[in-house]
């Protein structure tokens, strides 16, 4: 097992059922059934209600009767209740990996309530975690290659979960950190704000009247375009390119075509208007979402000629020059953007970043331009005043 370490499992849950966890444990659905026991529910009844009737290999026990953990919280199912309740009800438990050596604990491949998951014991179960457990660490998932019921694998729990084994409560920013300490009163157990695990940025910082600098994961925006940095040569090999090659196949088609016919050009980003709703790919659908996300389009920007080669900053400047011309024409109406050239452009945010909001400022939509990741960035070069100094064109 030295290939993976089961640091923590984790509950979902509503921040006004905590008194009640810390004080009785995390039960089943069953137990809370039977001992009347007040609880908010965070899933709509009709995906409890399936649990209720899928069998378990333990004859005349259901997912009913099971505490249902995750090994991985920022899931598809999260995804979901984080999309449909107020991220600032909801709390994440932290449970401590020995809960796993109970008895008749069983763990799952993937969501539990799925057809194809199989069920197995603990020390199988173990050896099946090490085999997927890079998918199930990972920050994303893709419907195609079974990564989304994969990174939903669970250990069910006969009944309850004692309150021993918690060791700490996640929350979405610091604002419900203080609303959860007044919810549980004087508990030794950390509350930490953990924004990740809830599709949340690290950070924000406002620039000017329209643009957000965010520490996050782009492509968990709820922005209408997200900008997907790319080569001439039709080669998604690193970076978000590759990333969004394995998690929207569809965008990767599209992004060769339009290099084979030349759509797409150095200082000419190529616009896909993608049909399909990105919840489709993301959220747990075992039931249709109430509030489905707005369909994304992709803005294939061209930061490289050719894949070897490094970022040209004149060619980033045209491409924001189009982009500043062309976005009422093309109905962008908000913007998601890496730091443009950076990273494996080798371009330097201190000069990226004025470019950047030099030609986004002002155009009267929203856009969020992501930071890159390769290095801290010194606090001068994210002041708006050094970002917008030269607002001169």
């Amino acid at each position: 097992m030295r290939s993976f370490n089961i640091k923590s499992l984790c509950y979902i849950t509503h921040i006004e059922n905590l008194p009640s966890i810390l004080e009785r444990g995390i039960l089943s659905h069953s137990r809370i059934e039977s001992q009347n026991v007040p609880y908010t529910p965070i899933y709509d009844s009709n995906i409890v209600s399936v649990r209720k009737e899928k069998p378990t290999p333990h004859g005349g026990k259901s997912l009913w009767d099971y505490a249902n953990l995750y090994f991985q919280p920022r899931n598809p199912m999260m995804y979901r209740v984080a999309h449909e309740k107020h991220k600032q009800t909801l709390a994440i438990v932290g449970v401590a990996p020995e809960v796993l050596h109970g008895r008749n604990v069983l763990i799952t491949d993937g969501n539990a309530a799925n057809s194809p998951t199989e069920f197995y014991s603990t020390s199988a179960g173990l050896k099946m975690l090490q085999k997927q457990w890079k998918v199930i660490q990972n920050d994303w998932w893709s419907e195609g290659d079974g990564s989304k019921r994969k990174i939903m694998a669970e250990c069910l729990v006969p009944d309850q979960v004692d309150p021993e084994h918690i060791h700490s409560i996640f929350v979405a920013d610091h604002t419900t950190q203080t609303r959860v300490q007044e919810i549980v009163g004087n508990t030794q157990l950390p509350v930490v704000p953990e924004s990740h695990m809830f599709f949340q940025p690290r950070s924000r910082v406002q620039i000017g009247s329209n643009i957000s600098l965010i520490d996050g994961d782009m492509f968990f925006s709820t922005m209408q375009t997200l900008t997907v940095s790319v080569n001439l040569q039709g080669i998604m090999g690193k970076g978000l390119a590759s990333r969004a090659k394995y998690q929207f196949p569809d965008v990767y088609v599209c992004y060769q075509d339009a290099c084979r016919a030349k759509r797409i050009k150095a200082r000419q980003p190529y616009l896909y208007k993608r049909e399909a709703s990105l919840d489709q790919e993301l959220a747990d659908l075992s039931l249709p979402l109430s509030t489905p996300n707005a369909m994304k389009w992709f803005l294939l920007f061209a930061t490289k000629r050719t894949w070897r080669e490094n970022s040209r900053l004149d060619d980033i400047e045209g491409g924001l020059d189009w982009v500043r011309k062309n976005f009422q024409k093309e109905r962008i109406r908000s913007l998601a953007m890496p730091a443009l050239g950076c990273g494996l452009g080798t371009l330097d945010w201190a000069d990226v970043g004025p470019l950047m909001c030099r030609y986004l400022h002002g155009i009267e939509i929203p856009v969020a331009i992501y930071l890159p990741r390769e290095g801290k960035i010194h606090s001068q070069y994210l002041e708006e005043s050094y970002l917008l100094a030269r607002q001169d064109r």
